[in-house]
């Protein structure tokens, strides 16, 4: 090539007027295309002082520069590797070292002086780590040259980093240790990355709390324990009595803040060996080990119930904070019948079961799992598993009571009422299962065959004449239906294939639905009152009894509790005076009063005194299948019609 010609003339010219010795490479083509390189030096050949010319040799170095130019290629590959590559010799002198070990391990350029405390420090943190077979001197022939682990290592910006490392020992013939080759990468941030992946599969988001899967391994764990130390361990079921209602009336950002406050006083409340978690969006838990006995169990969940009662200022806003808590406690039978695990499982339901009964009992209050509840809880679940085969069974029936006008003395409205006609249990009313339908969400196909089965009935009544066109059917509908988005128009569906519409329906709702304000019930109050649905509030005065709530929930139909109704034209007055009062605002506020338990023809003569427009109750009529009530119904048709 021109310009290495004229690089090694330069180079001899510079070699003679310094009188230096003159070595250089270059290529040479071949006839048959092949590049070979060839080295020449040469020196000068001085007689007496004379310069008589140069004697110098030439060799073929191609395998030599073509060794050079792969170690050059491959020391650059290796600096632009982001894995940090050392070499050290036997004694653990540092030989080479790419880029990115400078920059990971702080080892400068090899030979420099300066990597006595870098490499060093690096090559004593991997002999740390190294079986001892890859240290022998002497190891057998069959013995593995290879490791792969991790360690621990401060990096030059003074950070504790984890590094996984491959070490290669290099031995001689007779198996000493020729030297190393390391590869380390920094996996840190993927530690990092995976610890938090597995903090965040095993606590809350919200108030970082462990979660159930934490909570249920943990109590594996102490149950675990317990058999061979035999210490207690109990667990506390804790749940929230107003969150649903703080976040449906105020809003979610203020129910999160009184979680997280809720969470911390649970904290605060407890030991610092106990273990706090949320498990859901109102239900904590907390785990305690060796607690004396139950009564003990239940002092400790009576403080803590008492550590988070009572007025919370959140956001501006008083919050009045209650909880009611489950004690459950491990016994030597459950420890006998079942794995740890499994173990685990029935403490956190007995203690849901006995929360669950707290709260039957009022609320605000603490209750310790009894073989009595540990049996109601078996029979619960039995019948819960029960009530999802009774559907397909063709196990419900509809029984009818007829609702009749105060003024006209005509039925002008049937309930439909479900009864479950059980295999072994015998004939069951709503109140026996309807929870459980409510929790396994069987509450919507359940609610939709009852509806459809009243409203052909009542349908099929019109076609025979044996009502008139405005006859409407009264079903129950709870408040997990009337939140569900599909629900208004899965009932008008009904209603059109029977050959009815809105106007023949009264769906009747809690009073706890009322006082509920949830938004999502009230979007389909309003959606079924569009379509001429008429919406009733039952039961009326038996729970809280909002009479502000009256004026601003969407009602038509004001039903009173037989509890009011009983002692009505009593001749001490009885209820009359609240009774009228109640009739009395409903009529302000344009409701229509029904009157249920109506037992005696005193009821109903009151009653129609005091205004009320609709009787229902075993007076007027008890609840009968369609047929019989349709017999009924053409019985009082054929004694009316001569008068009519």
């Amino acid at each position: 090539m021109p310009h290495e010609r004229t690089e090694c003339e330069k180079q001899w010219l510079h070699s003679r007027e310094n009188g230096t010795q003159f070595s250089t490479e270059f290529p040479v083509g071949r006839a048959t295309g092949e590049v070979i390189w060839i080295n020449i030096t040469t020196s000068a050949h001085i007689v007496d002082g004379v310069l008589i010319g140069y004697v110098g040799t030439a060799t073929d170095c191609t395998s030599l520069v073509s060794q050079r130019q792969l170690s050059h290629q491959l020391v650059g590959l290796l600096d632009v590797s982001g894995d940090a590559v050392l070499v050290f010799d036997r004694i653990g002198e540092l030989q080479f070292a790419n880029d990115t070990a400078r920059t990971m391990v702080g080892v400068s350029e090899p030979g420099s002086g300066q990597n006595d405390v870098a490499s060093r420090t690096f090559m004593q943190a991997v002999r740390d780590q190294l079986p001892r077979l890859l240290l022998d001197p002497a190891p057998p022939s069959d013995s593995p040259n290879r490791w792969e682990g991790e360690i621990g290592f401060r990096s030059p910006d003074g950070i504790t980093r984890t590094l996984t490392v491959v070490v290669q020992v290099v031995r001689n013939a007779d198996g000493s240790v020729q030297h190393w080759s390391t590869i380390a990468r920094d996996i840190t941030e993927e530690r990092q990355s995976q610890a938090e992946l597995a903090r965040q599969a095993t606590h809350d988001d919200l108030t970082g709390l462990p979660n159930r899967v934490h909570f249920v391994r943990k109590t594996t764990e102490a149950l675990e324990r317990s058999r061979t130390t035999h210490s207690s361990v109990a667990v506390l079921f804790i749940d929230l009595d107003k969150l649903k209602h703080v976040n449906d009336t105020i809003g979610h950002a203020v129910g999160d803040q009184l979680i997280v406050t809720i969470s911390k006083r649970l904290a605060a409340a407890t030991r610092p060996s106990d273990l706090v978690a949320r498990i859901s969006g109102d239900e904590f838990v907390v785990l305690c080990e060796g607690l004396l006995d139950e009564q003990v169990a239940l002092d400790v969940a009576e403080r803590i119930r008492l550590s988070i009662t009572g007025p919370l200022i959140l956001q501006g806003i008083e919050i009045e904070a209650g909880a009611s808590v489950g004690v459950a406690m491990a016994t030597p039978e459950l420890l006998a019948s079942e794995s740890s695990a499994d173990a685990a499982v029935t403490l956190m339901r007995s203690a849901d079961t006995a929360m669950y009964r707290a709260k039957q009992r009022g609320r605000g209050r603490s209750e310790l799992f009894s073989d009595d509840m540990r049996t109601a809880a078996r029979d619960r679940q039995q019948l819960a598993s029960e009530l999802e085969q009774a559907l397909a069974g063709d196990q419900f029936s509809v029984l009818f009571q007829p609702i009749e006008s105060a003024h006209t003395g005509r039925v002008v409205a049937a309930e439909a009422l479900l009864r479950w006609n059980h295999p072994t249990r015998g004939l069951l009313a709503p109140a026996a299962f309807l929870d459980l339908a409510d929790e396994s969400g069987l509450i919507a196909p359940i609610g939709d065959w009852v509806l459809a089965n009243g409203a052909r009935t009542i349908g099929a009544w019109m076609n025979e004449g044996l009502v008139e066109r405005t006859m409407t059917i009264h079903v129950n509908a709870s408040r997990r239906q009337l939140s569900d988005i599909t629900f208004v128009d899965r009932a008008l569906t009904i209603m059109r294939d029977n050959g009815l519409d809105g106007s023949h329906l009264v769906f009747e709702t809690s009073e706890a639905t009322l006082v509920d304000n949830n938004p999502s019930v009230l979007r389909t109050v309003t959606a079924l009152k569009r379509q001429g649905v008429r919406i009733a509030v039952d039961d009326f005065g038996a729970g809280y009894s909002s009479l502000s709530s009256l004026r601003t929930f969407p009602a038509d139909l004001l039903k009173l509790d037989g509890t009011l109704v009983r002692d009505v034209g009593r001749t001490d007055g009885g209820d009359d005076p609240m009774v009228r009062s109640l009739i009395q605002l409903a009529h302000s506020l344009n409701l229509v009063v029904c009157a249920e338990w109506v037992t005696t023809e005193d009821h109903v003569q009151r009653l129609k005194a005091l205004g009320c427009d609709l009787l229902q109750g075993n007076r007027i009529g008890e609840p009968i299948a369609a047929d019989a009530f349709a017999l009924k119904l053409q019985r009082t048709n054929s004694v009316q019609s001569p008068l009519d």
